[in-house]
């Protein structure tokens, strides 16, 4: 059965005189709970009949109306069952009407005693959530009812009638204990007669509006600290918009940090997990502590940062002059507690910047007054939040540095290309230019005179063996660069590889007058653990180097000896053009060439020294320039790992030798 005539409606029909206000939840609730007091109060035996609209509203006073049903056996409880509510006579009657029913919608509660009577009957009004915006946590107190409140005992009783008929509809085997509950409350209806106590109902009112008030002062503290964290947040967010500078950052994290939750000192500090100390760079401080600014703090005896590093989560110390770990051994006082001493502190909290499971800082704030303090959690979620966003934007900023780099070393394989294209297009146009003229005068011309053949034959050779140089040093520096290369180190003298690099120089510029060339290579040097093809190359190339830069009267100077370092230093020395200093670095990048791709008076692809450096520094060593300046000469350095020498091995007597031998 599903009725749905709303029992404030007939009541008010019945009744034309009687006028329906409107009542918040937590009135209602204060009223009910007033009524209930009344009845566990008295010496009556009186009829209750609640109606909750659903099961859930009804567990939350079931334990109220067992205590009421010991006191009368006439109560009656109806609501729209969700699990286990049904119809059930017990310790008192259970009604569960259909959810289409129109007590569904409406809140009731009717006492009738034999010296008092009060009754109220109520409906729900729906309020659209688009016309009203409430706050979550306020979502079941602003429920609205239209109804009727009163001890009028006429309305009273007719308000029981009209719900004893709606629960025989649903129960109509309780005919019988209906009737009797009409006969005994409502059938001699008494007007003007209704002895009720007001103290419990003006108690529940004010506790209800105490509780109300309290509950609305705590919104306003939670409104307040999340309008307060997004202030943060969105000025930490907007100084990562204007710069990404990790620096700029910190400034305003930490200076906003500070006044909001109006610490004694607040730090932010980068650092990673295996750090054993920092220096403080930024820092919020009030008037009256010392400032940290400048001062190496130290991480690696610091159990609370050790703490953060293995669970990575914020860990804080509401008073630290109480910790174990600062406490000092019963003899002296130990470092940390000298430190907390030192700077004041009496609380302290740390909480971690990670990002992607990696510790990049951390957020520290200090507490020096007399007595600790207590950070609520709302702060705590709020310092968290701030270093998440730090989180982010140092995240960013390495971001954008390895962007600049990558736009850098864009730039330079741009220079890089512009370079080879004009190089190559230079080396390879003018030897081609010259091998062409020189083959199209011998299949032209016939009779040219043998000497003059010779002439053009020799040039044409010439410029190709510029070329195929030209072509092998490209090959050997992609070789080198790419890994692909197979190294076979032995022990070598040095002696003997400046040797071979003078011969291969000499044979080479056999119809060029080269400058003076002098060694002072010891034959007593300790051998070099080297490639010795690859180390010739090198000397090759240093050599080649110098007499292209060297005037035919001028000297070049090979010495080797044994640095400081114990690596054994070859230095290749020359009175040519010199280097200016502030190009003794570049002139080992790939096609640098000292006077310009196309203007110069020496040929060359600027690949040497670059191939001599990859060389270097696959052997375990190190080459760099020095020079005065131009036309001051120049030194190139190149420094080559010593084999070590092993120990002897120990003689043992004659006799232990045959001993030993006679054993084996």
């Amino acid at each position: 059965m599903s009725n749905s005539t709303s029992i404030l409606e007939d009541l008010l029909q019945a009744l034309p005189d009687l006028r329906a206000q409107l009542y918040f939840k937590s009135s209602l609730t204060a009223l009910s709970h007033a009524m209930e007091d009344q009845v566990l109060a008295g010496s009556d035996r009186p009829l209750v009949i609640a109606n909750f609209q659903r099961e859930r509203f009804y567990r939350q006073e079931a334990h109220r109306y067992l205590r009421i049903a010991e006191r009368t056996d006439q109560v009656y409880v109806l609501a729209a069952p969700e699990t286990d509510f049904c119809n059930r006579s017990d310790r008192y009657e259970t009604i569960a009407f259909q959810s289409t029913d129109a007590l569904s919608q409406e809140w009731h509660l009717v006492v009738v005693g034999a010296r008092y009577a009060a009754c109220l009957i109520c409906k729900e009004r729906q309020v659209s959530d688009a016309l009203v915006e409430v706050p979550t946590f306020a979502t079941d107190q602003s429920r609205r009812f239209e109804g009727i409140w009163t001890f009028e005992r006429q309305t009273v009783c007719q308000a029981a009638e009209l719900l004893l008929d709606r629960i025989l509809g649903y129960r109509p085997e309780l005919a019988t204990k209906v009737e009797q509950a009409k006969l005994l409350f409502t059938g001699k209806t008494r007007t003007g007669f209704n002895n009720v106590d007001p103290g419990p109902f003006v108690e529940r009112l004010v506790t209800y509006l105490q509780a109300g008030q309290y509950k609305l002062l705590k919104a306003y503290r939670s409104i307040a600290a999340q309008e307060r964290k997004e202030r943060l947040v969105n000025l930490i967010t907007s100084a990562i918009r204007r710069s990404l500078n990790p620096n700029e950052i910190f400034q305003v994290a930490v200076q906003e940090l500070g006044q909001a939750l109006q610490v004694c000192r607040c730090l932010l500090y980068r650092c990673k997990a295996n750090d054993t100390s920092v220096t403080i760079q930024d820092e919020f401080l009030c008037a009256a502590v010392g400032s940290l600014l400048g001062q190496p703090w130290n991480l690696q005896d610091n159990p609370l940062f050790q703490a953060v590093v293995k669970r990575q989560e914020r860990v804080y110390v509401e008073d630290v002059r109480a910790a174990v770990w600062v406490m000092d051994d019963g003899h002296e006082v130990t470092p940390l507690r000298s430190l907390v001493q030192q700077w004041q502190m009496t609380s302290w909290l740390l909480v971690p910047v990670i990002q992607q499971n990696r510790l990049l800082g951390i957020v520290e704030l200090h507490h020096c007054g007399s007595t600790p303090h207590h950070w609520e959690a709302d702060e705590l979620e709020l310092i968290e939040a701030i270093a998440a966003q730090i989180g982010t934007a140092l995240i960013q900023a390495e971001a954008y540095a390895h962007l600049e780099d990558l736009n850098q070393q864009l730039e330079a394989l741009d220079l890089t290309r512009s370079n080879l294209i004009a190089i190559t297009g230079h080396e390879l146009r003018t030897p081609l230019s010259t091998i062409q003229v020189c083959l199209e005068s011998l299949a032209s011309e016939p009779d040219m005179p043998p000497e003059l053949q010779q002439v053009m034959l020799q040039s044409a050779l010439s410029d190709a063996e510029r070329m195929r140089k030209l072509i092998q040093d490209f090959l050997t520096l992609s070789q080198l660069e790419s890994g692909r290369v197979e190294w076979h180190l032995e022990s070598l003298p040095i002696r003997e590889c400046v040797d071979l690099a003078l011969s291969s120089l000499r044979i080479r510029q056999q119809q060029t007058k080269l400058p003076e060339i002098k060694t002072d290579v010891p034959l007593d040097l300790p051998l070099v653990q080297a490639d010795g093809e690859w180390l010739v190359e090198v000397l090759t190339k240093l050599l080649d180097n110098a007499c292209k830069f060297t005037d035919p009267d001028g000297q070049i100077m090979i010495q080797a000896v044994v640095n400081a370092n114990s690596m054994l230093e070859v230095t290749v020395a020359d009175t040519g053009r010199g280097i200016e200093p502030n190009r003794l670095e570049i002139v080992f990048d790939r096609f640098y060439q000292e006077e310009g791709a196309l203007r110069r008076t020496t040929s060359g692809t600027g690949l040497g020294l670059a191939i001599c450096r990859q060389i270097i520094t696959r052997l375990g060593g190190h080459i760099w320039a020095e020079s005065a300046g131009k036309d001051q000469g120049s030194q190139f350095h190149v420094t080559l790992p010593i084999v070590p020498i092993e120990p002897p091995e120990p003689t043992l007597p004659k006799k232990t030798r045959s001993r030993t031998a006679k054993v084996k």
